[in-house]
């Protein structure tokens, strides 16, 4: 799949995944049916119409590509999956049902175990992201296509990262002082890779938690605006694994920060 190929397999879901932020929020205002999953987390019936809207525009434009994604079962039993699509349909299902903001939409391209494309959409917020190849990120908002690079420099005594919990964990603070990370704000979703993609933040550092799904289409478009993403030993990160778990996860808009 060359990169003219992604570009069309990516650009033409982008009217598709506005059109799922619309039904997502529609949903949400008419009142969301909610319910508990056997994992303990929550799921909405937004969540799974915003699944099929996604899914079924995929299937029309990769049907040969087998397609993973958080809501259904669908090859999550295929042990030698190589090419795959990862599809989060909601990812900050917590701040969708509770009428906040920084919930998002996501698909991510999997070739060879590596992310080759993404797309995230944040509706509540109106900002669209998404890639196909290195130096083809781009966020679409307002109307207005920007170009995304990781290329600002942050002064050392003003490093900020995002991070998914106020509560900082030992092995997350070891890293943040090894970086000299000097402020930290909590964001949900998806949305973290977008942010450092577009020099917002600088970074993000988890232990291992959550799923392949979860960062998939963030980890494309953060390494293709000049990201780096790696777990805690500098190791690429690699898709298709048991249980389609995430390893350590570091993002850092470049080694010198």
């Amino acid at each position: 799949m060359n990169e003219q190929n992604l570009k069309d397999i990516i650009e033409k879901q982008i009217d598709n995944f506005l059109y799922a932020g619309e039904v997502a929020i529609e949903l949400r205002n008419k009142g969301l049916k909610k319910k508990i999953k056997s994992d303990g987390t929550p799921v909405s019936n937004g969540d799974l119409e915003v699944n099929k809207i996604i899914i079924n525009k995929i299937l029309e434009l990769t049907p040969d590509v087998p397609i993973i994604s958080e809501e259904t079962s669908h090859n999550k039993s295929d042990k030698n999956l190589t090419d795959f699509w990862l599809i989060d349909p909601i990812d900050g299902t917590y701040d969708y049902i509770n009428n906040l903001d920084e919930f998002t939409i996501n698909a991510g391209l999997i070739i060879n175990r590596k992310p080759v494309a993404g797309l995230i959409y944040a509706p509540a917020k109106k900002r669209m992201f998404y890639s196909f190849g290195k130096n083809k990120a781009y966020e679409l908002t307002n109307g207005k296509l920007i170009n995304l690079k990781c290329n600002v420099e942050t002064k050392k005594s003003s490093i900020k990262f995002v991070c998914y919990s106020s509560k900082i964990k030992p092995e997350i603070e070891k890293v943040y002082r090894s970086i000299g990370v000097k402020n930290f704000v909590r964001m949900k979703s998806s949305l973290k890779f977008c942010v450092i993609a577009t020099g917002e933040f600088d970074g993000y550092v988890a232990e291992p938690r959550a799923c392949e799904w979860d960062i998939a289409a963030g980890h494309a478009i953060l390494q293709d605006a000049g990201g780096i993403v790696t777990d805690f030993y500098g190791n690429q990160i690699l898709y298709g694994k048991e249980n389609f778990k995430n390893p350590s996860i570091i993002l850092k808009r470049s080694e010198n920060l």
